[in-house]
């Protein structure tokens, strides 16, 4: 397993988006971090916002919510503001996605058949 931070490569500007930048506490393994990029179809905000919802989910079972002599740990907070960006990253991707569709109109019963027609050799 390797670490990497070098804000030119996806797994670098993934590390970028969460805090992972520290070489000796780091959370995620490079070969993690491209699991995430795969899995996200190479969106780096995505994979960064799964990579948060990881670390969010592991603080919550981890930290839960405790008090021991002066020290307080509140695991449940901590996940609740890890999930707020990752679901302000998962947004920010999607406003930048270029999904690009279109809509067939059909105003004459000539056009209904061969819109039937088209989608039929589409495989619609």
């Amino acid at each position: 397993m390797t670490y990497s931070y070098d804000v030119t490569t996806s797994v670098g500007r993934v590390r970028l988006l969460i805090p992972d930048r520290v070489t000796p506490n780091q959370v995620f393994e490079d070969e993690e971090i491209e699991a995430y990029l795969a899995l996200e179809g190479d969106d780096i905000r995505c994979a960064a916002a799964a990579a948060l919802e990881t670390i969010a989910a592991d603080q919550a079972l981890v930290l839960k919510v405790m008090t021991l002599l002066d020290v307080h740990t509140d695991g449940a907070r901590v996940a609740e503001a890890l999930l707020k960006r990752a679901m302000m990253l998962r947004e920010q991707a999607e406003a930048d996605s270029t999904t690009f569709d279109w809509a067939e109109m059909v105003t004459t019963d000539f056009a209904a058949r061969e819109r039937i027609i088209a989608q039929d050799l589409r495989g619609l």
